[in-house]
């Protein structure tokens, strides 16, 4: 398997926000803005035709349809590491479309499991075929 190359994202294609995170968090939460909202558009970037394309086609939640990949970190109480964990999704995410899955080579069923299927059929029939039940045909 050969290695795949790595995509630089350039900084001033990320957009980063800070905004207020939700949930418990007690004062800290209502003063600080701690989580981040990044904002990444597609088909702006300077990512490949081949890449961008790939990365639309992701059926992702995370990519809106306008073609701009939203992330929100909110996991830490730091600003700087929520920055961080948002770029690392961002970073993940462009990577996963970087190695092409492998081509499906098609392959033929063996003799003897064509064999089994016709004979497990044949059984089958035979036994439905046992639970009908007998008329026999009037005495004349």
């Amino acid at each position: 398997m050969a290695a795949f190359e790595k995509i630089d994202i350039p900084d001033h294609e990320v957009e980063i926000k800070a905004i207020r995170a939700q949930g418990a968090g007690g004062q800290n939460v209502n003063k600080v803005s701690s989580a981040v909202h990044l904002r990444f558009d597609i088909n702006a970037s300077s990512l490949s035709d081949i890449h961008k394309e790939r990365l639309l086609k992701l059926h992702d939640q995370r990519i809106t349809r306008e073609g701009v990949i939203i992330i929100k970190a909110q996991q830490y109480r730091s600003q700087e590491k929520n920055r961080e964990e948002a770029l690392r999704r961002l970073h993940e995410l462009v990577d996963s479309i970087v190695e092409l899955p492998r081509k499906r080579k098609p392959t033929r069923p063996t003799a003897s499991s064509q064999k089994k299927r016709l004979d497990s059929k044949t059984h089958k029939g035979q036994i439905k075929i046992l639970r009908k039940k007998w008329v026999s045909e009037p005495m004349s």
